[in-house]
């Protein structure tokens, strides 16, 4: 699910003495690192598995929140039956076939074509919805998707990476759109954190049946390494980043947060280099610069309207 979409509890007071910078940096942090993370943690677990996992426990321990919270139930059936479709979008068929990718493709490759995501859901948003295409946007989407394909060619041209894992990753991308275009135009405005809870279960309880078909539990090695990663990706990411994320719209607005997202190509390759011991090329750096400019061109705020 895309961050934006997600509410903290109104009674609960967290980050109050957080600065925007630092929020900010805690966010993009979490969030550029999680595929590198992923790919950690897939070394020692099958991907569905894993993602099975993640969602039902991340989705009991959101409920578990709104019930100490005290967060009033507003969902009706049919925002339920949504919140469900959105959780298999935008969080099990798109992490899913994320996280199989990842058996095919760099961390830092898989985070910059998701990065692209403002850019991708701008042009549908304009085709869906109805939403103006600017200059600006237009210009932002040529010079992203111009980064994304120099950087992917060179990828190929030099095997770091293959198609097969490419492919599978731009799936994923449209997943997210998708789901992302159907909260903007169906999604209620309140009961979102809740909402959220069951986008988690939803996508968990989806995924739960492919992945005991097609992937072994004998398959997992209980290491702290993977301990660990999926702590990471349970509490501070499926968990923290998104409470954090809106406690970063309240403060700053939706458009102001998302040009944000032009920082997380860079971080994402940065904790692939990290974490994962990943090429950065020169390449990469060339075909990095018209994809963060594009994304700053599609996600900037807008001129003020008086």
């Amino acid at each position: 699910m895309h961050p934006a979409a997600v509410a903290l509890p109104a009674r609960r007071p967290l980050f109050a003495a957080f600065s925007l910078p630092l929020m900010v940096a805690v966010f993009l942090m979490l969030w550029s690192s999680a595929f590198s993370v992923a790919k950690l943690a897939i070394a020692d677990c099958p991907p569905l598995l894993l993602l099975a996992a993640r969602f039902l426990i991340a989705g009991v321990l959101m409920f578990g929140i709104a019930a100490v919270s005290r967060v009033r139930w507003t969902l009706g059936r049919r925002d339920i039956l949504l919140f469900a479709l959105l959780g298999i979008a935008n969080q099990a068929i798109y992490l899913g076939v994320g996280y199989v990718a990842l058996r095919d493709i760099s961390a830092g490759l898989s985070v910059l074509i998701f990065s692209a995501n403002p850019i991708v859901t701008a042009v549908f948003a304009a085709l869906v919805l109805g939403e103006r295409m600017t200059w600006a946007k237009a210009i932002g989407l040529v010079l992203g998707i111009a980064g994304v394909a120099f950087i992917v060619q060179s990828r190929l041209s030099i095997g770091s990476d293959h198609l097969r894992g490419i492919l599978l990753t731009v799936v994923s991308l449209l997943s997210f759109v998708g789901g992302t275009i159907l909260f903007k135009r169906y999604a209620p405005k309140d009961g979102l954190w809740i909402g959220n809870g069951v986008q988690s279960l939803a996508a968990g309880i989806a995924l739960l049946p492919f992945s005991l078909a097609t992937e072994s539990i004998g398959d997992i090695v209980p290491t702290w390494r993977l301990l660990a990663c999926f702590a990471f990706l349970v509490l501070l990411v499926s968990v923290f980043a998104y409470l954090l994320w809106f406690k970063i719209l309240t403060v700053s607005g939706a458009t102001a947060a998302s040009s944000y997202y032009f920082l997380l190509p860079p971080l994402g390759m940065l904790f692939g280099w990290l974490l994962l011991g990943e090429h950065v090329a020169l390449s990469d750096l060339i075909g990095i610069i018209p994809v963060v400019l594009g994304i700053y061109l599609v996600t900037r705020p807008g001129p003020a309207r008086t």
